[in-house]
């Protein structure tokens, strides 16, 4: 069967940081990685280019098969990460599906034209400008759920209302729709993601880690 576990203890990819290689090695799951390949011919026939195919078996290459733990937004993120068959949207170019959903969402989780990982609804919201990006907000999220001594959750204009002068944004999760913050001794996740793409302003939420040491803000 594709999802037979086959490594309880999955190799992170090269290029992330020491706390996502952790946190995929420590927390994450490797199942059997479906082989898209198989299909490669079937999909140019229905007009998939040739390039396309290759970006969706590189991502799985890199990706198929890996389950992590839930993240604490958009209902936990994909199941398990899996790329889906290119498809064509007139405005965006083409794009393919990282995983299926944990329960019924109005959005699929989506690798966009440029690489970016996002969610699709009637429209395309890049939330990261990588998977990388993703997972590294995962791991982030995952440390700073376990060092805080204060877990505050803010939606809607107080979320537009945050002091963010004294913050640096933090890198390694490239964000493009959502972002982290990285102060003195706290961490703020925004997530604009459902706002944006379901023009949904009631969905804006932030999460601020507070009571956070040096570890907890850098996570080794």
């Amino acid at each position: 069967m594709d999802d037979q576990r086959v490594s309880p203890l999955p190799v992170a990819p090269a290029g992330l940081s020491r706390r996502a290689q952790r946190f995929i090695e420590t927390e994450g799951i490797r199942l059997r990685r479906q082989d898209i390949r198989r299909y490669r011919d079937v999909w140019i026939e229905h007009g998939v280019p040739a390039a396309e195919i290759e970006r969706a078996t590189s991502f799985q290459d890199r990706w198929g098969g890996l389950v992590l733990p839930p993240a604490p937004f958009y209902e936990g993120g994909p199941r398990i990460l899996n790329a889906g068959c290119p498809e064509e949207e007139s405005a965006e170019g083409w794009s393919f599906r990282a995983g299926d959903c944990r329960v019924s969402m109005a959005y699929s989780f989506v690798i966009g034209p440029d690489g970016a990982f996002g969610i699709a609804a009637d429209v395309w919201t890049p939330l990261h400008a990588s998977t990388e990006g993703w997972v590294e907000s995962l791991a982030l999220a995952a440390d700073a759920r376990r060092w805080a001594t204060t877990v505050t959750r803010i939606t809607r204009k107080s979320v537009d209302a945050l002091d963010l002068g004294e913050f640096e944004p933090v890198p390694e999760v490239v964000g493009v729709t959502d972002s982290w913050w990285r102060g003195k001794d706290s961490l703020i996740a925004v997530y604009r993601g459902e706002a944006v793409g379901l023009d949904a302003p009631q969905c804006l939420e932030a999460h601020i880690y507070g009571g956070l040491d040096e570890w907890g803000l850098q996570g080794g």
